[in-house]
């Protein structure tokens, strides 16, 4: 009968929680084992991804040359610089608008820009700076300032993107 005692308490004191323990941890196995090969089959997707990008850009680029007017693509061109310069400075676009002019016998045509953001003043100077030093020849006819809402400033550029026809 003494004998039957200890192998219930051993039973109960040492086999019991170490059973439970091993079904944690089997678990707990099981369910890393599961993440790794969604993470392992996510991976394999990326760079399936990954190698179509080049194909599947130069497609695009092509498909752009094809069925979009130059002229069209030139102010989708401006926006984005413009849309760009705004986000790396910190200020908010207000408004943009254009007006083309091509002149007979100039080498490049030019694309009126007139921009007007909000933001506060530091961020204005570098939106002035980097639309002046982008790789795009951007000349900077005419620029003010206004009082925005609260302790923002209002700026207006007006200024001149010269494209190759």
């Amino acid at each position: 009968m003494a004998v039957a005692l200890i192998d219930l308490a051993v039973y109960f004191l040492a086999v019991q929680p170490l059973r439970d323990k091993v079904a944690r941890a089997e678990n707990s196995f099981h369910q890393a084992s599961t993440r790794l090969q969604l993470q392992k089959a996510q991976v394999a997707r990326l760079e399936k991804l990954q190698k179509a990008l080049p194909a599947a850009d130069d497609k695009l680029q092509d498909y752009l040359k094809e069925h979009v007017p130059s002229r069209q693509r030139v102010f989708s061109d401006a926006a984005r610089l413009v849309r760009v310069l705004t986000h790396k400075s910190g200020v908010k676009l207000d408004s943009i608008s254009y007006k083309l002019s091509s002149e007979k016998g100039e080498p490049l045509d030019q694309l009126g820009l007139d921009v007007t953001v909000e933001g506060p003043f530091t961020n204005l100077l570098k939106f002035a700076h980097s639309l002046e030093t982008s790789d795009d020849l951007i000349l900077v006819r005419n620029f003010s300032f206004a009082s925005g809402q609260g302790s923002t400033v209002n700026l207006r550029v007006g200024g001149v993107l010269y494209l190759t026809p």
